[in-house]
């Protein structure tokens, strides 16, 4: 096989994926349009999930996990494109913080995204081919709509809890501003109530980056079998810097060379560093589409939970009887400390149930997905506190309880 047929290959698994992926689906007819705030109805659409664990008899044990933008609905099991593990396996899953024997956890990819929920890379019923641009744009309130339905749809009035980072913790927030009475708990890591206008500026130079490649097509690439690989690559290589420290550029790469003894005085990645976003920028293009880039970023930079609020973050919770957990890390510099402590003031303002920490880590933005003991810790202890307060044991504790009823 040459290595053209592999991408011919990946490009094919890609493109079903979108609209019949691996995962569990649920389709909605005509008679059940999604609204969205572009003041248009995306119908027919669908959404992809997975779940993990047990649905209790009650129905009160349900963990929605809201995933960032580039991640997907395999938060604990295998990618079927990369054959990876689950981006959060080491947060989801039997005996980990968020304990799959205790919780029936659901994830779902957003709309506007490319591995089975409606996006750009979708058939278009009206054509028969992708919709590409001719996808309307969506919003995080768009994509929590459609979670909303996803929801009804499992036949759950109350979730446990909505957790999620990054662009998943902006779903989180709107969660709670959106539907205060069908959540418990509130978990939102490295994230903030607004995508800041540095972030709309490296937002927007990924876009044009992936407008610029003449495989691009105007967005009709997948017509033309083709795609703007390069460009693409570029946006994840410039977006993945933001994503790490200065210090965990430096403890992991620092000046050191890749392959070589010196420098070639050439343009080859004589640097590790180098060598290391390109590898990123190519691995992405591989699993993502790039049109569903386009329009994710474009969500998380319209996402201003106060704008919506009369500017006044506060009345986006007030009344709210949600308990929230909000966390940080001091090397984070995407979504920064004070991005975090916005919210808690507000919810403060609010009389909201709130707490806070601020993780001591040098990884930067990432480290919501990484190992992180004390991150562990504090998800962990905030989702077992709320659920004894609302009785939901652990296994074993409950198979007890049973036995001496």
């Amino acid at each position: 096989m040459t290595s053209q047929d592999g991408d011919a290959l990946t490009d094919a698994a890609r493109l079903r994926e979108a609209d019949e992926p691996s995962s569990p689906v649920i389709r909605f007819g005509k008679d059940k349009p999604l609204r969205l705030d572009a003041g248009v109805d995306l119908a027919p659409w669908q959404i992809a999930y997975q779940t993990y664990g047990t649905l209790n008899e009650d129905r009160s044990n349900a963990i929605l996990v809201c995933h960032a933008l580039t991640g997907d609905q395999y938060v604990a099991s295998t990618n079927p494109l990369t054959g990876k593990p689950g981006w959060w396996s080491m947060m989801v899953g039997p005996g980990r913080p968020i304990d799959t024997d205790r919780f029936f956890v659901i994830c779902a990819n957003v709309l506007g995204g490319c591995m089975g929920t409606t996006g750009p890379a979708s058939t278009n019923p009206e054509t028969g081919k992708p919709y590409a641009l001719d996808m309307p744009l969506v919003t995080i309130r768009d994509m929590v709509r459609s979670q909303a339905m996803l929801i009804d749809e499992l036949g759950i009035d109350t979730l446990f809890a909505v957790v999620g980072g990054s662009m998943g913790g902006m779903q989180v927030l709107q969660w709670a501003a959106s539907y205060p009475d069908r959540l418990f708990s509130a978990a939102v890591l490295c994230s903030g109530a607004r995508h800041s206008s540095q972030n709309i500026a490296f937002h927007e130079v990924g876009r044009q980056a992936v407008m610029a490649d003449p495989d691009w097509c105007h967005g009709k690439y997948l017509e033309y079998d083709v795609r703007p690989a390069k460009g693409l690559a570029v946006a994840r290589m410039a977006a993945h810097v933001t994503y790490m420290s200065d210090q965990s550029l430096h403890r992991k790469f620092g000046r050191s060379l890749q392959d070589r003894e010196h420098v070639t005085f050439g343009f080859d990645a004589d640097f590790q560093i180098e060598s290391y976003l390109r590898h990123q920028g190519m691995s992405f293009v591989d699993r993502f589409d790039a049109n569903s880039y386009l329009y994710v970023t474009r969500a998380m930079d319209y996402f201003d939970l106060a704008a919506d609020y009369g500017g006044v973050l506060a009345h986006a919770f007030k009344g709210s009887k949600t308990r929230f957990c909000i966390a940080s890390v001091t090397s984070d510099w995407l979504f920064p400390t004070s991005e975090s402590r916005a919210v808690v003031h507000a919810l403060n303002a609010a009389a909201g149930n709130v707490s806070f920490v601020e993780i001591d880590s040098p990884r930067g933005h990432d480290a919501f997905l990484l190992n992180e003991p004390e991150l562990f810790t504090m998800v962990r202890g905030f989702l077992t506190g709320g659920a004894r307060s609302r009785g939901i044991l652990p296994p074993a504790l409950a198979d007890d309880w049973e036995a001496h009823s």
